[in-house]
Formats: structure tokens, C-alpha cells, sequence
């Protein structure tokens, strides 16, 4: 279940990350939010991010130029 939607299509980096974190920020531990952007660098930066974070990434996932991360707070 999807707790928070995070659209960032249309930003470049680092916008896309900086919603993230206030998105993140805004939940609870467990809860899953999803973020969509359409920056190509995302992908790398987004996983990079999580992995920094103790936040779990649950999917990255590309679709016709939109790119759609599932992270879950730790």
C-alpha cells in the first residue's frame, strides 16, 4: 500500500531527491512512498540516495521515460 505519491516529473536533479526527502520525511517507519520523475540521472541518484538513507528501496522501475521508485521508511 501506497502512502505517499511524490511527483517530480519534469525536475531536474537534484529536485527529484530534494521532494523525496521532504516526502520521506513527512512519514511514518514502514510506510512506502512512491516518487515519480522523469529524469534520466535518477535512476543512479535515487538508488544512491536510499542506500545512504535506512530507508529500504522496494522497486525502481523505468516506463516510457517515467521513472517510478517504491521506497519504504526504515
Amino acid at each position: 500500500m501506497i502512502h505517499l505519491t511524490v511527483d517530480a516529473k519534469g525536475l531536474a536533479c537534484p529536485m527529484p531527491l530534494v521532494k523525496a526527502k521532504k516526502g520521506m520525511d513527512t512519514l511514518e517507519s514502514g510506510q512506502i512512498m512512491e516518487l515519480l520523475t522523469t529524469d534520466k540521472g535518477s535512476m543512479k541518484d535515487f538508488q544512491a540516495w536510499v542506500g545512504k538513507t535506512k530507508n529500504e528501496l522496494l522497486e525502481a522501475k523505468e516506463d516510457q521515460g517515467v521513472f517510478t521508485f517504491l521506497v519504504k521508511k526504515g
